[in-house]
Order: structure tokens, then C-alpha cells, then sequence
């Protein structure tokens, strides 16, 4: 169950092992905790509103405080998520695999750029991907003919990745010790920024074609990100966009958001996301950092 917006509620999903190496595997999981998720949904999205809302003399509505009710379940889901999360992060680093969480909005170009850093590295480093959509196990299928294994997790109409469920994912395709396992999260600024999955460092993904003042209205989730890639610079010649702005106003949120600009389509500024990579293997002690310098200077 989301506590932002409260979607997912009695819901299933379900994954699906994507290998280069073999054909499609369903797999159902049992109810995830006592919330009864598998994995496809068969629930509903509903809002219920029994209070009406005041509109102030100003352009913008505000909406009142939550009641103390919603907060103390906010705060149980979130605590269970997060002892997930750090069980997560224990069995990953004991393996020496670095876990990233991807971000963004729908269409900012996240599986993209997963095909691209997988063309340019797989060669040489292991990678796995955990693909997170509503529906469809599309982009697991555009991972796994760049050459990667992948699991697609369908949450159905859950709007985003939990801890359990990277769990279950991670059993699932059991990705091998010093390795990158990239994780991609589902299309939404808003939620996924909530849920820790166990992953070492999150990554928003921020398009040109969104516009300069994404970073402003959905503060949160560039507040909780390690890292930004403003992607599609390749189309900034057909847009409006000034790059000074929205940097601006991404490091207004954050000061310590590392920011990288880059392009999937035409590889501009993706040394820099590949050195970024290397700096994180080399923080985590993977063994085979050697090999990671390797696959990072072939890449670029």
C-alpha cells in the first residue's frame, strides 16, 4: 500500500526472469508480508475524500495536514519497509553488488539509458536489471536483447518498487557477487522516493523535455537522490530549455546532488556517469575493480 496516494491496496503483482540465456519465466509469488501482494495486480485505485478542502485567497491550494491515523500508518509501513531495506543492503554488500535505484518520470528515458551503459559495459562487468512498470514486460524485454538477465515486477495499480519486492526479485535472478544490479524503478516522482529498497545510492533521471522547474515542484524525490542525469541533451537545439536553470534549480534542493547531463542516443556526457560508476565499485570494495577500470576505458 502506498501512504502518499494509497494505491496498491489488495493487490497482486507478478515477476517474470527475463535470461539471454533462456527462454521466459513466470514465476507468482506467494501474499508479500500480510498485504496480499503477488505478483499482478487485481486491485484498485481509489481516493476517498470525507473532508472538504478550503480554498485560501491565492493561487495555490494547500491541502490540510494529514490526521494522526494516516500518520501512525505511514510511519508502520514505511518502519516495516525500511527493516526490508536494510536486509536488502546487507545481503547485497556481503556479495560485493552495487545496487542502484533509478528514478523518473514516465518517458524521461531510464530504460534507455539502461541499454546504453549495458551495450557499453556488459562485456566486461556483470549486470543485472530488476525492471518495475505498472503492466507489460516490455522493457524487460528491450534489457534482455542488449544482452543483460532481467526481472520484470508488474505492480499493477501500485506506483512503485518496495523493499519485499526487490527481495523476492533478487531470489529470483540471483545476481552474481561483484556485480551492478541496476533497479528500474517505476515511472513516478513522487512515491518511489519514499521506499528505500537497499540500494547503495539513488539516481533521478530528469529529461529537457520536461522542462528547467521539475526539480522545484517534485522537491522530495531530488532531495533524497545521490545523483541526476539530465538526459536527451541531444534534443536541447529543438527546446526552450535553459541547462543553467534547471541545474540551478536541482542544486537548490540539493547542494550535493552530483549532476551529470548526458545523451543516450549520441553518448555525450556518459564517460562521466561511467566514471561516477567506477568511483561508487571502488567505495564498495568489489573485488574486481580492476575489471571494472577495464570495461569504464573500453566504454569511452
Amino acid at each position: 500500500m502506498c501512504v502518499t496516494c494509497g494505491c496498491g491496496t489488495n493487490l497482486g503483482a507478478k515477476l517474470s526472469l527475463h535470461s539471454s540465456n533462456s527462454a521466459d519465466k513466470a514465476f507468482s509469488s506467494a501474499p508479500a508480508s500480510n498485504r496480499g501482494i503477488r505478483f499482478r495486480a487485481v486491485g484498485t485505485h481509489t481516493h476517498n475524500h470525507a473532508h472538504q478542502h478550503e480554498v485560501a485567497q491565492s493561487d495555490t491550494l494547500r491541502v490540510p495536514g494529514r490526521d494522526t491515523e494516516t500518520m501512525q500508518l505511514e510511519k508502520q509501513i514505511l518502519g516495516k519497509n525500511q527493516l526490508l531495506a536494510e536486509k536488502n543492503r546487507q545481503w547485497l554488500s556481503e556479495r560485493g553488488i552495487l545496487a542502484l535505484n533509478l528514478m523518473s518520470s514516465p518517458g524521461a528515458g531510464k530504460t534507455t539509458l539502461l541499454e546504453r551503459t549495458i551495450t557499453d559495459l556488459l562485456s566486461t562487468i556483470p549486470i543485472t536489471v530488476i525492471e518495475g512498470d505498472q503492466e507489460t514486460a516490455n522493457d524487460a524485454e528491450r534489457i534482455r536483447a542488449a544482452g543483460a538477465r532481467a526481472v520484470q515486477v508488474n505492480v499493477g495499480s501500485g506506483c512503485h518498487l518496495e523493499a519485499d519486492m526487490l527481495e523476492r526479485a533478487m531470489a529470483l535472478v540471483n545476481p552474481e557477487a561483484d556485480s551492478l544490479l541496476l533497479i528500474e524503478n517505476v515511472g513516478n516522482l513522487v512515491c518511489p522516493a519514499l521506499f528505500d529498497l537497499g540500494e547503495r545510492a539513488k539516481v533521478v533521471i530528469f529529461s529537457v523535455t520536461e522542462g528547467e522547474e521539475k526539480p522545484l515542484k517534485y522537491p522530495h524525490m531530488f532531495s533524497v537522490a545521490d545523483v541526476m542525469l539530465l538526459s536527451k541533451i541531444d534534443l536541447m537545439p529543438h527546446l526552450r530549455f535553459n541547462l543553467d536553470l534547471a541545474i540551478n534549480n536541482a542544486i537548490s534542493i540539493n547542494p550535493a546532488l552530483k549532476i551529470f547531463p548526458v545523451s543516450s542516443y549520441t553518448g555525450e556526457g556518459l564517460e562521466a556517469w561511467y566514471s561516477w560508476l567506477r568511483t561508487q565499485f571502488k567505495n564498495a570494495d568489489v573485488k574486481n575493480t580492476a575489471l571494472l577500470n577495464s570495461a569504464v576505458a573500453n566504454a569511452v
